[in-house]
Formats: C-alpha cells, structure tokens, sequence
C-alpha cells in the first residue's frame, strides 16, 4: 500500500489570532517529540485580518512565520481582508451562501480584475515579508469565476476547496478531502464531533487528509482536545504529517484523480 499523509492546516493566521493558537502550536510540537516524528504545518495567512492590521505590521507575527518556515512548516495566502465586501445578494442563492452560509466568502462574488487586485495585494505583502506564496485558499473555501480567472494568470501553484487540491494553472483536481469543525455554539460543537467522525470514515481511504482547524476552535475545549487527539491518533497510524505544499511536489500523483480534471464549481 503507498504511504499516507495528514496534513496539518491552521486558518486564518493574523496577529490578532495567534495567541488563540500559541499553546496548540506548542502542544503539537511536544506531541511531535514524542513520537520522534516533527510535524510541520501549513499556514494560512490573511495579510489584513478584517481591517484590523496587517501582518507585515505585527514584528511579533513575523518572527513567530519567520521561525516557522525556517522549520520548514508552509505559508499560504488566505484571502486579504476575510471579509465579503462586495455589493449586496441579487439573489435567494448568493443571500443563503453570503449572508447564512458565511459572512466571509470574501471571494465568492468577485470579477476577475477585483479578485486579481486583492491577489496582487496579498502577494505583495507576502514578498515585503520575504515569504513565499505558492498556495491560495479562499475564505471558506468560496472562489467566483472572476476569482479562478485571476488565479489562473498568477504564480500560484494550487489552491482548494473542501474536498480537494487543485494544481494551478490548470486546476488539475486531486482528491483530499479535509476534516472540518464549527465550534461557535455549543450545538455547532455537538454536531461536529458527530459531523468529523463521519468525515473520517470517509476519508480513511484517502492518500491525504486535510485538518481544516480554526481560532474559534482553540476557544473551546471539547473542540481542541479533539484536534491533538485526531494528530495522535494519525501519528500513531500509517500516516505521516506533510505540509500541502510537500505532498503536491513529491507523492500526489501528476495525473488528476476526479473525473473530467478540471472544476467547474
């Protein structure tokens, strides 16, 4: 059988929300002594966190990344603001998935030329820090046309939805399906423990494992504990942790695995 991956995916890294993740960081860290097996990470890094100050600006954010890929761990662009900014719904569909669904789908509405711009923003900011930007993940996952276009132009190596990776230009689709939570609420907790326990068995066959965590998730402890049980559980297994970047340049197969190859969505 070929080996198996997980990998390890942090959202929405911003000054504001890393001492959310700081000890789990920590406590993976530790996790990975233990097993005599370092874990690296994939970040995914929003260059202005809802407005509210921009990485670049945040000496003690940087210095935290800046160790990190010296470790080898990955950093992604995650969107610019977080935030959907474009003018209101037109319809039942766009209010359900910009109102209901998600309040940060800063992608899911936009042209080609307003997504390229917020693209060469955030690729700016990356290269002012001197980091890397070979990866792009929408906010929540939600990407317009006008946005696959702007990708497609740009030096992106890949980016993702929920269930897969797809290799840029070309959106070339592999399958990697990712565990997710919604810890919000006490109910949204409730169900996820139900919701990612059913995403696992599914996955279980999977060559890669995405683990899709999240600040509000650090906020709770039901939610964290189950994400250091999930990596040991994954550590203990046949699965070695690998950030996404590594897996696409050295195990993902080069020919896609989902029918037709290319999205659509």
């Amino acid at each position: 059988m070929a080996e198996r991956h997980f990998s390890l995916v942090l959202h929405d890294i911003a000054p504001e929300t890393w001492d959310d993740y700081r000890t789990f960081v920590a406590a993976v860290d530790a996790l990975g002594a233990r097993h005599g097996r370092r874990i690296p990470i994939t970040w995914l890094v929003v260059p202005d966190f809802h407005g509210r100050g921009e990485c670049r600006a945040s000496a003690r954010l940087r210095q935290v990344l800046d160790s990190r890929l010296a470790l080898d761990d990955e950093l992604v662009l995650h969107g610019y603001y977080h935030r959907d900014d474009a003018p209101a719904p037109r319809t039942p569909r766009e209010f359900y998935m910009r109102r209901l669904y998600t309040w940060e789908g800063e992608f899911y509405a936009l042209d080609r030329a307003a997504a390229g711009d917020l693209l060469d923003r955030g690729m700016a900011q990356f290269e002012a820090c001197g980091w890397p930007h070979g990866g792009f993940v929408a906010p929540a996952w939600l990407m317009s046309q006008g946005t696959r276009e702007a990708l497609a132009e740009r030096a992106f190596h890949y980016t993702s939805d929920p269930k897969r990776l797809y290799r840029l230009p070309d959106f070339t689709a592999i399958d990697a399906p990712s565990i997710v939570w919604s810890a919000r609420s006490a109910w949204r907790r409730g169900m996820s423990r139900v919701v990612s326990t059913l995403q696992y068995r599914r996955a279980e066959s999977a060559p890669l494992i995405r683990l899709a965590l999240h600040p509000v998730d650090m906020r709770h402890r039901v939610s964290r504990d189950y994400w250091l049980n999930l990596v040991e559980q994954l550590l203990a297994s046949d699965r070695r942790p690998i950030t996404k970047r590594d897996w696409l340049d050295t195990v993902a197969p080069t020919t896609d695995t989902v029918s037709g190859g290319r999205s659509t969505a």
